[in-house]
Formats: structure tokens, sequence, C-alpha cells
């Protein structure tokens, strides 16, 4: 039998405490909720990043977007809305 405390490993030095009061003396209720800030911000960094939604293509707005095509006056077509000016052909 060693002399080990109940629940230690043998091998396996002690950890530091996490929390050390500097001043004060903390109540139960303190200390509980104090202890349960901490275990919550540590569990919300261990946790895995939620994956992005991947989206419905019906809602893109690239799709609604014209392809644009050479000419002489595709700089003047780009801004219109779909490239084209409603059946004005610029000529």
């Amino acid at each position: 039998m060693s002399a080990a405390p109940e629940g230690a490993v043998e091998g396996v030095a002690p950890a530091a405490p996490v929390l050390r009061m500097v001043r004060g003396a903390p109540d139960d209720a303190e200390l509980a909720a104090l202890v349960a800030v901490v275990a919550a911000r540590l569990a919300a960094a261990h946790a895995p990043a939620p994956e992005e939604a991947s989206g419905s293509r019906w809602d893109d707005p690239a799709d609604r977007l014209g392809v644009l095509v050479p000419s002489p006056d595709a700089w003047r077509t780009s801004a219109w809305a779909g490239g084209r000016a409603g059946g004005w052909t610029g000529r």
C-alpha cells in the first residue's frame, strides 16, 4: 500500500491548483459560481467549431449575375441589371 491520496495516479506529479484566492474569503455560492464560469469557458474553448451551413443554391446571388460577353459596350452593359439594358442593344 502506498501513502498516495485516494484517486492519485502513481508516477504523476500532482497538478498545481487552477484557482487561488488572493484576498478575501468567498462563501460556497461564490466559489461555485466562479468554478461554473471557468468550467463553461474551458468547455467552450475546446468545443468543435460549428459547421457552416451549406446554404441553398436558390438563394445564391451569384446565380443572378449574367455572364459578361466581350463587346464594344461591355463596360456600359456591365452596370445594368443582369448585364442587359432591358432590350436596348446600344445600336
